[in-house]
């Protein structure tokens, strides 16, 4: 057991849109990423994912509304929602997702992330 210092992980990375790593509990991983512009839309068959947003401000956009994330608040999106994330100015974020989750969920192109780094 050794504690995280999620400040200190999310300096040892500049790249958005790719998530790393940092713990995992049960059957999930517990990942930081650093988020700007707009993702994908997309959505996870067989997972939920939790977005907590550690600093700045998230908008996850879904077909029928929009939600905006500020510090300290975090969403449950439940598996087979369609959503898209949208980061107008950097944003760092916690996830936890099950261990099989794609971070492009059902769409496959240059923002997919097979192999997740580790910090």
């Amino acid at each position: 057991m050794e504690k995280v210092n999620l400040t200190e992980k999310l300096s040892f990375f500049t790249e958005h849109w790719s998530p790393k790593i940092v713990g995992e509990l049960n059957d999930s991983y517990i990942k930081l990423a650093k988020l700007q512009g707009d993702f994908v839309w997309h959505h996870h068959d067989a997972e939920d994912e939790l977005f907590f947003v550690i600093k700045g401000k998230l908008l996850i956009k879904f077909r029928d509304k929009e939600v905006w994330l500020n510090e300290g608040e975090f969403l449950v999106i439940p598996q087979g929602i369609e959503h898209l994330p949208v980061a107008e100015q950097e944003v760092h974020v916690m996830l936890i997702e099950p261990k099989t989750t794609l971070n492009t969920g059902n769409v496959v192109n240059e923002r997919t992330v097979e192999n997740l780094g580790r910090l």
